[in-house]
Order: C-alpha cells, then sequence, then structure tokens
C-alpha cells in the first residue's frame, strides 16, 4: 500500500463558543485507505469530516490535507481535489442524473449560468452513470429519483473531478435495506475501479460500514477511543465504550454487526 499521509491531525482541538468539541486529536491516514469515523451523536465526527473536507478550521493544532495544511493553502483549489457525499444534498432544481454529475466538475450545485460542457466532460459523467448503474436513469429528472438513486448520483458526483479523498457523510441515511446494500455495494466497487482513492466515511452504526474499510476510528465526547486497522479497533470493549452501552461486536465476510449484549437474568 502506497505510505503517502493523505490526511493528518496533530493535537486538534476545536472549540464554539464557550464549549470544547474535541481534545487534542492525533489522526493519520495513509494514501487508499479507507477509514470509518464512529460514534454516538455529539462524539465531533462531523468537525472532524469539516477539517477534512476544508470546511472548518481547528482551534489550535494543526490539519493537512492532501500535504496542505489548513490556514495556509489555497481552500478552493484544495476543495478541487476532494469528494463529498452528502445525502442532504440541497438541489432544488429538477436536474437530470448526468446534470447532477456534470456540478461535480463545476463544484457548484446547480449548473452554471453560460456554462456548457465539453465532449469529454459529456463522456466522463456517462462514464460514471454507468459505472455506478444509473444508466438506465441517466435522463431522469432528481424529484424522480429514489434515495437510493440519488446516492449512487451523488457518488458519481463526487468522483466527476477525479478527487484523491472522497468523504461519505452517513450515506445511508434514509435508505432501506435493499437500497442501503446497493450502495454499499457501490463504495466496495470503488476499491476496485479507483485503487489509488483514500475515503473517509461517518455513520453511527457498524451494519453501514462498506466491507472495503479497512481503518476505523472511534470517538466519544470529542475524544478517540481508538483508531487504527478496523479489526483491533471494532471490538466489543472499544464499542461499548463509545457508546457507553455493553456492546457485542460481530462480524462476518468483512461486514460488521453490533448488538446490546445480553445482560444475565436474575
Amino acid at each position: 500500500m502506497n505510505t503517502e499521509t493523505v490526511l493528518e491531525l496533530d493535537g486538534v482541538t476545536y472549540r464554539r463558543g464557550e464549549k470544547q468539541i474535541l481534545h487534542d486529536i492525533d489522526l493519520t491516514v495513509g494514501a487508499g485507505e479507507h477509514w470509518a469515523l464512529l460514534g454516538p451523536n455529539g462524539a465531533g465526527k462531523s468537525t472532524i469530516l469539516g477539517f477534512l473536507g476544508a470546511e472548518t478550521f481547528p482551534t489550535s493544532g494543526l490539519v493537512r490535507v492532501l500535504g496542505r495544511q489548513l490556514g495556509k493553502v489555497e481552500l478552493a483549489a484544495l476543495r478541487r481535489s476532494i469528494g463529498h457525499v452528502n445525502p442532504r444534498h440541497p438541489l432544488r432544481s429538477a436536474l437530470t442524473v448526468r446534470e447532477v454529475v456534470l456540478t461535480g466538475l463545476t463544484g457548484t450545485i446547480e449548473l452554471p449560468m453560460r456554462w456548457a460542457p465539453s465532449e469529454a466532460d459529456l463522456k466522463r459523467a456517462d462514464e460514471l452513470v454507468n459505472l455506478l448503474g444509473l444508466g438506465a436513469r441517466a435522463d431522469h429528472t432528481w424529484p424522480t429519483l429514489s434515495q437510493g438513486e440519488r446516492g449512487r448520483a451523488l457518488i458519481a458526483r463526487a468522483l466527476a473531478g477525479d478527487p484523491k479523498l472522497l468523504l461519505l457523510d452517513e450515506p445511508s441515511t434514509g435508505l432501506d435495506l435493499a437500497a442501503r446494500e446497493q450502495l454499499l455495494d457501490t463504495v466496495d466497487l470503488l476499491d476496485r475501479t479507483h485503487p489509488d482513492l483514500t475515503s473517509v466515511l461517518v455513520t453511527h452504526h457498524l451494519e453501514e460500514l462498506p466491507s472495503s474499510t479497512t481503518h476505523a476510528a472511534l470517538l466519544k465526547d470529542g475524544r478517540l477511543i481508538a483508531a487504527g486497522p478496523i479489526a483491533g479497533v471494532l471490538t466489543s470493549d472499544n464499542v461499548s465504550t463509545a457508546f457507553s452501552h455493553p456492546i457485542t461486536v460481530g462480524q462476518e465476510d468483512g461486514r460488521w454487526t453490533a448488538r446490546a449484549a445480553r445482560r444475565p437474568r436474575a
């Protein structure tokens, strides 16, 4: 595996008003690794994702994304190397699937006025639409898509600019079981089609981790409980500590489960 460091948090803290959200976070992500950030609500996952997307700045400590330090880099240029999948995508227009993917090239929500895609842009968009199993829906508009189709379209959009880093912010939100499994299969596919891509996925649920996940970080109250290769992090003890509840963790065929530990009967 490539040993290049893609993301680095060094002694990072973050405060919002009088409240400290993160406490002295150290985290290093290498190229080609697929990380999951896990923890309960309020643990600090979204704040860390904001650092990684060059949207949020630490109160103290250093954040380096793709070798560039936040606060000492031109943000627009850095963000062009980052793909972001947010299921709460605030699109209001009835764009087609192909047009949604094209907005990944412009870095906008809507298609810019007086902008026209080149033949190469259209070819790139159609390749991604087909790769993610949406070829038959390429000309269908956003309001007519299922939540699962929207999720796959947003992954295609995030890949349009050929990013080095892919951020997935609770991508299974609002999906039923079948749609969730289709989306996770899509994320697993990227491990083969984009082998150099580094990814970070945020979720509350171990069942929502793709089987291609290589590393994990568990957070609780703004502190790291554990971080590193996934098998050493997602133990029953660590997950129970993070969620303040006795949890039994299981794994089968690369997928993870979490259940409340059975209490002895009186």
